[in-house]
C-alpha cells in the first residue's frame, strides 16, 4: 500500500497542529460554499479546523496522487447532522511539499446546503479573528 499523504495522515490522527504545519505561508483555500477564496496559512488552518469540527464520522476513503505533479485528491465521506456528505479535497503542493492550494468539492446539493449553514457562524468568527492577517 502506498504511503498516505501527510495531510491525510494528520487528519486521520486528529492532529490539527500537524495539518496546519503542512500549509504554505501563502496557502489558498477554495471553499465549496464561498465564492471568495481564503488566503494565508493561519486563515486556511482556521477554516479547516472549523470544517473538521462540523463533520461527523469523517473518513477518507480513497487517495489519488501524482506526487511529481504536486497533485493529490483525497476522497471522503462524512455526515453533517442527518445529511450524508461525499466530497473530495484537491491539494496542490509546491516543490517543498507544502500545500499551496486546497479546493473542496461536495455532493449532493443537500450536503452543500448543510455545510453552508453549519459553517456560517464558524466563518464569521474566523473573519473577525484573522482580519489583521
Amino acid at each position: 500500500m502506498a504511503a498516505l499523504h501527510p495531510f491525510r495522515a494528520a487528519v486521520d490522527k486528529g492532529d490539527t497542529e500537524a495539518f496546519a504545519a503542512l500549509l504554505a505561508e501563502d496557502a489558498v483555500f477554495n471553499s465549496p460554499v464561498a465564492y471568495k477564496p481564503y488566503r494565508g496559512r493561519e486563515t486556511v488552518a482556521a477554516v479547516l479546523r472549523a470544517a473538521f469540527g462540523v463533520f461527523e464520522d469523517f473518513q477518507y476513503v480513497q487517495e489519488i496522487s501524482d506526487p511529481a505533479a504536486g497533485s493529490h485528491a483525497l476522497v471522503f465521506k462524512a455526515r453533517i447532522g442527518p445529511t450524508e456528505v461525499h466530497g473530495c479535497d484537491f491539494l496542490t503542493t509546491g516543490r517543498d511539499g507544502a500545500i499551496t492550494d486546497f479546493t473542496v468539492m461536495l455532493r449532493p446539493m443537500s450536503a452543500v446546503h448543510a455545510m453552508s449553514e453549519a459553517m456560517r457562524p464558524q466563518v464569521e468568527g474566523i473573519s473577525r479573528e484573522t482580519a489583521g492577517c
